[in-house]
């Protein structure tokens, strides 16, 4: 009986010292844990509300192509002797830009001369002849027949040598090269591609319900995405008249390039329209929304008190947004430094 008393009074000896020893470890926990004084007001960034006049500008993604592209090829088949340009090479209109082998042609020439000089030759003698009733008049016709028909011969092989010199229909850039010199040429075989970008078409897809907004002729403010600093005017010269697959419409601008030919075909940009609003309206950063997109909310402060306000949004420009309702002009609203911020918090503005 005394064994059992003794073992009871030194497990409630043992209970109480872990007791007083977890009461202490709590008060050294608490007083090491910072605590955070909810009075102390909180300094925040704010801006106070005025109606402003809204530049709302809209922009349509586009890709910029060529004003005029094609690949070269020979009208004859031949040997290429020489090639005068090479890929990225900027040629004229009229240039040459491959020597095809024209030796033979030059000998055929050379041989339907010397027809045509005995031909002229004999219808000088013939006639003489024939004045004099030395011959048939017949045989006359048959040589002057003859005649002309050499002189075909001889304009159609100088149209040949001609077109073994190939020339740029217009002035650009070689963009592309597929051939070598030795290599043979033969109609339809590409040779070379020229591409002028000195004028650019520029095409965006519209949905049905903004093609109100382009006019035929009208000149509108583009932009490449390499360089958006470059100002750029494109003028409307097609409105699409068929819907594509995502029921948009193509319309497409002829844009002057750069000086520098800086704008590349294939860049991507956009077609800037403003809309200017007449009725003045409540902006604010889009930084001093605290909600969701479903339900954005932000802080005012009201008498020194953050308070928190349901907004509805009815559009964005750029990093800002135009608020319906909810707000009202003079507002005070808390733009940034609102990470401690609470409903009812005192708040100071730096």
């Amino acid at each position: 009986m005394k064994k059992n008393i003794i073992y009871i009074v030194v497990a409630l000896a043992i209970i109480a010292v872990t007791a007083i020893r977890l009461k202490s470890n709590k008060e050294t926990t608490k007083n090491k844990v910072y605590q955070y004084n909810k009075e102390l007001p909180i300094h925040v960034q704010a801006d106070t509300l005025k109606l402003e006049n809204v530049v709302n500008t809209d922009s349509y993604t586009g890709t910029f192509e060529p004003n005029k592209e094609t690949k070269i090829s020979a009208d004859i088949q031949g040997k290429i002797n020489t090639l005068f340009v090479d890929a990225g090479s900027v040629v004229s209109k009229g240039k040459s830009l491959i020597q095809l082998d024209n030796s033979l042609l030059k000998l055929q020439l050379q041989t339907i001369d010397i027809q045509i000089e005995g031909l002229e030759n004999d219808v000088r003698r013939y006639k003489i002849l024939a004045q004099a009733d030395a011959i048939q008049g017949v045989q006359l016709e048959k040589t002057e027949l003859a005649l002309k028909s050499a002189k075909v011969q001889r304009a159609t092989t100088l149209e040949q040598i001609n077109k073994t010199t190939i020339k740029a229909p217009f002035a650009g850039i070689v963009t592309a090269k597929f051939t070598e010199e030795g290599a043979f040429a033969a109609p339809g075989v590409p040779l070379f591609q020229i591409t002028d970008i000195s004028q650019l078409k520029f095409t965006v897809n519209v949905p049905e319900n903004e093609l109100n907004k382009f006019k035929m002729n009208q000149e509108y403010a583009l932009q490449a995405d390499a360089f958006p600093e470059t100002e750029l005017s494109g003028k409307i010269n097609m409105i699409g008249s068929k819907a594509n697959m995502g029921n948009s419409y193509p319309i497409q601008f002829t844009v002057r390039n750069t000086a520098d030919l800086k704008i590349k075909s294939g860049m991507f940009g956009k077609a800037n329209l403003k809309n200017n609003s007449s009725e003045k309206q409540i902006i604010i950063p889009a930084s001093a929304i605290v909600g969701s997109n479903i339900k954005p909310q932000v802080y005012i402060i009201l008498q020194g008190k953050a308070k928190l306000k349901t907004i509805t949004i009815s559009g964005r420009i750029q990093n800002s947004v135009i608020v319906s309702s909810g707000l009202s002009e003079n507002d005070i609203v808390i733009t940034s430094g609102f990470i401690n911020v609470f409903e009812g918090a005192n708040v100071t503005i730096n």
